[in-house]
């Protein structure tokens, strides 16, 4: 069944696994679902990602992190620009998410990034989601 806010099904998905503590969470894939998992898996936020191919339809294997007491690495997942109110930053007002411990993921012109790669290339876009 396709789902109005895919990003937002993604955060929601990935948040009830981590509070499950469970090693393993599959996702129906999308290139934008793939960008945000890429961020994640590069920020450190998640251990690893593939692609699987199961009866036909293409999902994501994210693979969540833990700390070595099984503490969550991913404490808090919020959807910021949301398909009834887009919220856009210009690169002078990007959020800075706890003062730079957490990261916000911006779609760009060029592409998904995070705050802190779009402060540094001056560019401004929409306000996806932050984690911490």
């Amino acid at each position: 069944m396709p789902t109005t806010d895919p990003i937002a099904d993604l955060l929601t998905r990935i948040r009830n696994a981590n509070m499950a503590k469970k090693e393993k969470l599959d996702v129906p894939a999308s290139k934008i679902k793939q960008g945000i998992v890429e961020i994640l898996k590069r920020e450190g936020y998640i251990r690893s990602y593939r692609i699987v191919d199961e009866k036909g339809h293409k999902n994501l294997r994210i693979y969540l992190k833990y700390g070595p007491k099984q503490e969550r690495v991913i404490t808090h997942l919020e959807r910021i620009s949301k398909p009834s109110v887009r919220r856009y930053a210009g690169k002078d007002s990007l959020p800075k998410v706890i003062n730079g411990l957490g990261i916000a993921i911006v779609s760009t012109s060029r592409g998904l990034m995070t705050d802190r790669e779009a402060r540094q290339q001056g560019i401004g876009g929409e306000i996806l989601c932050s984690i911490y």
